[in-house]
C-alpha cells in the first residue's frame, strides 16, 4: 500500500457539486454575503432601467468589491480573474464572472450610495450588540493618490514653460513663412509642431487658471482668519485698556505664489508630508473609530494636510448618524487636532473631549502615573476642564485608548489589507473608495466579533 494519497485529477462526481459546499462555515465570504443581502439596496436597484440584457444584482457586485478590498484584491481586473481562480470569489459571484468594466463602473457609479450602505452596516453591528458605541477616537492618515508627485506643475514653472513654448511658436511661424522650406529639418511638419505647442499652451493656461483660483480661495480664508485675530486683539486691548503684547497679525498676500502647484494627473490631490519624512501626492483619509470594537464610524477624505480643521466636520457627520450611533460619551484625539474651537464644538455636541494639548514626554517619572491634580476651579473654561480631566487617573486611562484604537486600524488597512494608494481619481471618487475600504474593514472586523 502506498504511503501517499492518490493523485487522480480524472475523478468524476456522482452528483453536481453545490456552491454552498465550497467554503467552510464561518468563512468571511459567507459573512459578507449574509450581511450585504440583508441590507436595503433599493436605491441601487432603482438606478437600473431594466432595458437590454439582465444586469448583475447590486448585492452580488457590492459583495465582490467588499470581499476584494477586505482581502487585498482592489483591481477590478484582479477581481474578475479571481472569480475563476478563487473559490471564495466564485461563491460570491454564484459561479458567474462579471467583467472588470462592470465592476469598475459599479464602483464609480455608486460611490455616494456606499455611504448609505456603510451606515446600514453600523446599524447591523448595533442590533447584533457587537458594540455600545460609547467612545470614539479620531485621527487621519496620508494615502497616496493615483498620481505621481513629479506630475505636478508649479505656477512659477508654468510661466517658464509658457515663455519657452511661445518663443518656439514664433520660430515655427517664421519657418512656415519661408517659401522653399530649406531650413526646415527633415521629417518635420510645421503645422503638426505648431498644433502640439498650441495644445500644450492651452493646457498650461488652464492649469494656471486653476492655481490662481485656488490662491483666491486661500486668500479669502486667510483674510477671514486675519480679521478674526485682529478683532480679538482689539477687543482684548479695549477690555484691558493696554496695548496687547506681541506683534500684530500680518495681513495675507493675495495672488498665486511661485511654489503653488497642480497635479496634471489628479488635480484634486495635494502634496502632503508623509510619515518617515518627505512629501508625496496624497489625500488625507480621516476615520472616527469606536474604541470598543475598532469599527470605523465615520470615514472622510480631505485635501487638507492638517487634521485640525477636520474635527468640526467629523462631529457634524457623527451627529447625522441614526439614533444609537450618534451620541458617544467621549471623543479622543491627539495634539494635532487641538484647538479651543474644536474643544468647544465637542462640548456643544454633548461629547466629552479628551484631546492632548501638546506632545507628552516619552519617559515621564513613574509618580506622574499615580498623581491626581488639585481640585478644578468652579469657573473653568472648556479647555481648562479638559486639561484637568486629562490629568486625572480616569482621564489618563481613557486617553490611553486612542493609540490602541484608531492607529491600529490604519496600520491593518495599509499593512494587512495592503491598501496604500487609491485606484480612483478625483475627490468624489476617492471619497467613495475610502468609504468602501472602511466598509470592508468593518465587515472583516464584525466577522471576528459576531456572536458565535
Amino acid at each position: 500500500m502506498s504511503k501517499f494519497h492518490l493523485i487522480d485529477r480524472d475523478i468524476d462526481f456522482l452528483l453536481p457539486p453545490s456552491v454552498r459546499e465550497w467554503l467552510p462555515e464561518g468563512h468571511l465570504a459567507r459573512y459578507v454575503v449574509e450581511v450585504v443581502e440583508g441590507l436595503d439596496l433599493s436605491d441601487l436597484e432603482r438606478a437600473y432601467a431594466g432595458r437590454g440584457s439582465a444586469a448583475y444584482h447590486p448585492a452580488l457586485l457590492l459583495s465582490l468589491l467588499i470581499y476584494g478590498y477586505a482581502t487585498g484584491c482592489y483591481s477590478s481586473r484582479k477581481i474578475e480573474r479571481a472569480t475563476d481562480d478563487s473559490l471564495a470569489f466564485r461563491y460570491i459571484a454564484c459561479h458567474r464572472h462579471p467583467d472588470h468594466d462592470t465592476l469598475a463602473h459599479f464602483r464609480r457609479r455608486f460611490a455616494r450610495e456606499f455611504e448609505t450602505v456603510f451606515v446600514q452596516v453600523l446599524q447591523v453591528a448595533r442590533e447584533n450588540q457587537i458594540s455600545r458605541f460609547g467612545a470614539v477616537s479620531l485621527d487621519g492618515t496620508k494615502i497616496h493618490a493615483n498620481a505621481r508627485r513629479h506630475g505636478a506643475l508649479s505656477h512659477e514653472h508654468a510661466g517658464i514653460i509658457e515663455a519657452q513654448l511661445k518663443a518656439e511658436v514664433q520660430e515655427l511661424l517664421a519657418l512656415a513663412e519661408q517659401a522653399d522650406g530649406a531650413n526646415t529639418p527633415d521629417g518635420m511638419r510645421v503645422p503638426d509642431e505648431l498644433k502640439r505647442r498650441e495644445d500644450r499652451l492651452a493646457a498650461i493656461a488652464e492649469a494656471k487658471t486653476k492655481i490662481e483660483a485656488r490662491a483666491a480661495e486661500r486668500f479669502a480664508r486667510e483674510q477671514a482668519d486675519y480679521e478674526a485675530k485682529l478683532n480679538a486683539r482689539e477687543a482684548k486691548a479695549a477690555a484691558s485698556g493696554k496695548k496687547p503684547r506681541g506683534q500684530a497679525p500680518k495681513p495675507p498676500e493675495p495672488g498665486a505664489r511661485p511654489k503653488d502647484q497642480i497635479n496634471l494627473t489628479d488635480e484634486e490631490s495635494r502634496i502632503m508630508p508623509v510619515a518617515g519624512g518627505g512629501f508625496e501626492q496624497c489625500y488625507n483619509g480621516q476615520a472616527l473609530v469606536d474604541t470598543e470594537t475598532l469599527l470605523v464610524m465615520v470615514p472622510q477624505v480631505t485635501q487638507a494636510a492638517n487634521d485640525k480643521q477636520q474635527v468640526v466636520p467629523m462631529v457634524e457627520k457623527l451627529q447625522a448618524l441614526p439614533e444609537g450611533l450618534n451620541r458617544p460619551a467621549q471623543m479622543l484625539a491627539d495634539a494635532g487636532d487641538f484647538s479651543e474651537a474644536n474643544v468647544d464644538a465637542r462640548e456643544a455636541a454633548g461629547i466629552e473631549p479628551l484631546m492632548a494639548i501638546q506632545r507628552d514626554e516619552h519617559h515621564p517619572h513613574f509618580s506622574e502615573r499615580f498623581s491626581e491634580p488639585p481640585k478644578r476651579p468652579a469657573e473653568a473654561t472648556p479647555v481648562q476642564r479638559m486639561t484637568h480631566r486629562l490629568k486625572t487617573g480616569a482621564g489618563k486611562a481613557a486617553y490611553a485608548l486612542r493609540k490602541s484604537t484608531v492607529e491600529p486600524v490604519f496600520g491593518i488597512i495599509q499593512s494587512v489589507m495592503g491598501f496604500r494608494q487609491f485606484l480612483t481619481r478625483g475627490l468624489a471618487n476617492v471619497q467613495g473608495e475610502w468609504t468602501l475600504v472602511c466598509l470592508a474593514w468593518n465587515l472583516k472586523r464584525m466577522a471576528v466579533l459576531r456572536p458565535q
